[in-house]
Order: structure tokens, then sequence, then C-alpha cells
């Protein structure tokens, strides 16, 4: 899922225009609520010994910096990171990576999956993750609650979210982006009209007939500067804003799920608004959605950028020396921190922290995920994975 690059926005939304700016205080009562306990069996090898979001991204990142480095860049300090399957790699990394001065009011936990007196089952997804820890939730007078995905490649200012959550009076509002319409059998599909509200959801729709009746509407296709003619969907981000009240109220049963079950559910009864967001966006679930998205920042001017001075994106600083070069030939490549390259031919390729590539090795089209030794004569073509265990 992917939008032509601009570079001179942060986020880019197509929001209704709405005045003002956020409320005073309005961050500060704002709690984020990453998932990360997903067993990510899309995405195995990777994730054989390794949670989903602490799997490499980039070279020298993990997947789960992305939505913790929008939170930091949104101003949102409050983060809670819910993990449960292979967790302890997600554990070292949250605890290395991000820590806060002791006379801030800022933190950044990890809430693992455990037995208490209320039960001891494990996360059945992502609304009873968020269940089972509401006591924690709700030691604080938040009155927002930012649900987001630990696997996604995307920059978005929260600020923009929850502005529009607060001027539409909404209940809930949800993050979608366009698609078309070969990609809906991928998502959960909404529909709205011009003001946002959203009317109707069929989750990875399959009906034809069906289908035709959830897209977008050419007054909507005006609204949010696209095409008329251009045939659009909404698919969900799996980015949600609840107000207080209305997650508790939310949650007070036994469904499971924010996309299949709550959302359907309260669409029926309450104001869900949709929140239109047309940069770019990736769901890394899935080894070939990894392989591209990394391989996609090698390009000239990628589609997601790390070089982005005004939102970084944080992670572990690891202190490693810079890389020597010792007579290779490069192109199109991305080499990490503390690498030896000697002589070898790399394109297209991504190479991840402390590898060491002796004489003579040709690379193209693939990932090195770090802290390997390569020694081979023989040509590595589109590869996708070297998955190393000793990335710390």
């Amino acid at each position: 899922m992917k939008a032509p690059p601009q570079r001179d926005l942060v986020s880019r939304s197509s929001a209704p225009k709405v005045g003002g700016a956020l409320p005073a205080g309005t961050l500060q009562r704002t709690l984020a609520i990453v998932m990360g306990g997903g067993a990510g069996t899309r995405l195995f090898p990777l994730t054989k010994d390794r949670a989903k979001p602490a799997v490499p991204l980039g070279g020298k990142y993990r997947i789960v910096d992305i939505p913790i480095s929008n939170c930091l860049n949104s101003g949102l300090r409050s983060i809670y990171v819910l993990t449960q399957f292979n967790s302890m790699s997600l554990h070292r990394h949250i605890q290395a990576s991000y820590k806060f001065d002791n006379f801030s009011p800022s933190f950044i936990d990890i809430l693992a999956a455990q037995q208490t007196s209320a039960g001891s089952q494990w996360y059945q997804g992502t609304a009873d993750a968020v269940r089972q820890n509401m006591r924690y939730f709700l030691e604080r007078p938040y009155d927002y609650y930012l649900i987001l995905s630990g696997d996604q490649l995307y920059r978005m200012d929260f600020r923009a979210l929850l502005h529009q959550h607060i001027q539409m009076g909404a209940d809930i509002t949800l993050a979608t982006k366009p698609v078309k319409p070969h990609q809906v059998s991928e998502f959960g599909i909404m529909q709205s009209d011009v003001d946002r509200r959203i009317t109707g959801f069929i989750e990875k729709p399959s009906d034809e007939s069906a289908l035709q009746e959830m897209k977008m509407s050419r007054e909507l296709l005006r609204a949010i500067g696209s095409d008329e003619e251009e045939e659009l969907f909404q698919a969900s981000m799996g980015i949600y804003v609840f107000n207080r009240s209305v997650l508790i109220e939310s949650l007070h049963n036994q469904l499971v799920d924010f996309g299949k079950d709550i959302i359907p559910a309260s669409i029926k009864n309450r104001h869900v608004s949709a929140f239109i967001f047309k940069g770019y966006w990736e769901d890394i679930g899935t080894i070939r959605a990894f392989y591209e998205a990394n391989l996609d920042l090698t390009d000239v001017v990628p589609e997601y950028s790390f070089f982005e001075p005004d939102s970084p994106v944080y992670t572990h600083p690891r202190f490693l020396p810079g890389s020597k070069i010792n007579g290779a030939t490069l192109r199109q490549a991305i080499v990490s921190d503390g690498c030896i390259i000697s002589d070898a031919h790399l394109e297209r390729s991504l190479v991840g922290i402390r590898s060491v590539i002796q004489s003579g090795a040709t690379i193209r089209n693939s990932i090195v995920m770090g802290a390997d030794y390569l020694n081979w004569t023989k040509p590595i073509h589109r590869s996708r994975v070297w998955a190393s265990d000793a990335i710390a």
C-alpha cells in the first residue's frame, strides 16, 4: 500500500477542515497502547525466537520503534506496550531504548500477559488484551486512548488524528487508508460519507456486489483531493482513538477483537469517525511484505524514509563503530553500524549491524539481517532472510 513520496509533510491526512488547535492538555490526557503480543505466524521463521514487533527493520531498527517514535514525535509520552509471545527480545529492546528522567511523568512501560485472580487466560485478541489490563489504563485520568498496531511501517502525526476526533465529537475514530479494488480482500473495509461518519463495515470482503456499495463516493474523493473517477475503498489501518467512557463500555462484554468485533458493533449505535490517511503505510505481516518494505528503503528517494530530521525514528543506541568498506562495490545499498565489507559487490541490498562480508561475495536484492559472517563466492540473489539470534 504505497503513495507517491511527499517530503514536506510529516502526516498526510485528509481530515475535514476544522478550526483551532488541540485543547490544552490533550496530549497529557492521552494514553497510547501498542499491541505487541501477536504470534506472527505469517512472518515465520523471523518470529521463531522473537515477537513480531522485535524483528529488525531497516538494518538497525526494530518494527516496534515505528509506532513508539510516531507517539514521541506527536508529543505523546504515556505509552504501554502489550506483549505475550516470545517477548524477551522485545522487552530487552524497549528497556534499553526508551528511558525518561526521574523528574518526568513520562513512561514507556511493558504489560506482559499474566495470570491474575480475575483470570489466567492468554490474550485472546486485541480487545481482550486491553480488557485484561484496564485496571492499569484507568489508574490515571486519561480522556483518550490511542490503540496502535506494533507491526506497521508509516509516519503519522497523531495530533491530527486527535484533533479530528475531538472536533467531530466522535466516540471512536479509526484511521483508514484509501486502497484499490485488488487490495480490499486483505483488509476490513469501511464505508463513510463526506462528514467521515462510518456507516458500514465488511471484514475482508469477497462478495463483489456488497463491495460496490462500500466504494468511496465522488463527493468524498473530491473532499480528500483524489480523482473523482478513481475506484477506492477505505481500509482500516488498525489505529483507533477511544473516549474513556466509550472504551470502558465497549469492553464490558466478551468480544475479543477490535477490528472484527468491537468496531462493527459500535458502528450501529455510536459516532464512529474515519480519519483518512493518504501517506505511505505498509502492514509488515508477511515475509513478502517485510522483504519488499526493507528493499524499498534502498531506493534513491524511498517512499518511506528514515532521513526525516523533524520526525526521527528512535531505537537502541548501540555505540558501534562506523562500518569499514575495503574496496567493495556498492549500488543502492544500506550498510548499518559496525560492519566490515571487503572487496564484495552489493546491489539493492540491506546489511544489518555487526555483519562481516568477505572478499568475493556478491549480494543482490537481499537482506542481511545482522550479526552475520558471509564468506561465499557464489552470488546471492533475492534472499529474503538471514535471521540471526545474535542481534541485541
